[in-house]
């Protein structure tokens, strides 16, 4: 294997968080402000791209190159290494960001490639690569939730996602079609063709009320549907925020949650 061989296990039910396990000398990566706790003896450390082979074969062009990609996906330049230097096991856990599940997918069990939201990588085993899929048509980019560029996780290892609300696992058979809501679409394997279409009928884009555009995954290949996107909870909490001049009810009590959750201090 070129990714560390990490264990892991799973706590909670709507806000997880998972405990890895790491052997002497082992490393995992997180996103900056995954972390939620950790045993001593474990280094942590910032580092430019994802530490994978891949971005560190070409030197510092190369962790520059890796740090780039990560910087059009819309992350941080920065990723966080946590280096187990004591000579037993040691466990380092990440929580979820908002309610929902954290998916660990073994990568060597998918050809070594997942694609998943921009957002939703959490952590992984040192050696997974994480990159950018530039979709092959245009329609994607310009109306899909996810945008027209998608996160990449390709290696052996272990890579933990998180996604919102409940996680349906759907397979996809060849030819297969599945219409999905734009911002529903959590990860899918690397062989699943991806398009957006058109809803069809003025009507029903505009008074349907479940956007104008869909997402049209094609099998074979295997796919994680999230049924409370990010942008959906955001989006139903701010409508309830009070406008100015409005009462102090329910409406205020709402922007005030909204506040605490979304305006407080972030890592």
């Amino acid at each position: 294997m070129n990714n560390h061989e990490i264990d892991y296990t799973l706590y909670g039910d709507d806000m997880q968080f998972v405990e890895v396990e790491l052997d002497p000398d082992e490393t995992c990566i997180a996103e900056a402000g995954g972390l939620m706790m950790m045993e001593d003896n474990i280094k942590m450390e910032t580092i430019f791209g994802d530490g994978s082979s891949s971005s560190s074969d070409g030197g510092i062009v190369g962790k520059l190159i890796g740090a780039g990609k990560r910087v059009v996906t819309g992350e941080s330049l920065f990723m966080t290494t946590f280096t187990n230097e004591g000579s037993g096991k040691k466990r380092v856990s990440f929580a979820s960001p908002y309610p929902g599940k954290i998916i660990p997918m073994d990568l060597s069990e998918i050809n070594g490639k997942l694609i998943c939201q921009k957002d939703a990588f959490l952590a992984a085993a040192k050696g997974v690569s994480i990159g950018v899929e530039f979709q092959r048509k245009m329609g994607t980019g310009f109306f899909g939730g996810e945008g027209f560029i998608m996160q990449k996780l390709e290696g052996d290892g272990m890579a933990f996602i998180h996604a919102g609300g409940t996680i349906h696992k759907k397979e996809l058979e060849p030819g297969e079609t599945l219409r999905v809501d734009t911002g529903c679409l959590a990860a899918m394997t690397g062989e699943v063709d991806y398009d957006v279409e058109f809803v069809g009928g003025v009507k029903t884009a505009l008074f349907g009320g479940e956007g104008v555009f869909f997402v049209t995954l094609r099998g074979p290949g295997t796919v994680w549907i999230q049924t409370l996107p990010f942008s959906r909870l955001a989006s139903r909490v701010f409508a309830a925020m009070p406008q100015e001049g409005g009462s102090k009810g329910e409406g205020s009590l709402a922007g005030s949650l909204f506040n605490n959750i979304f305006g407080g201090d972030r890592r």
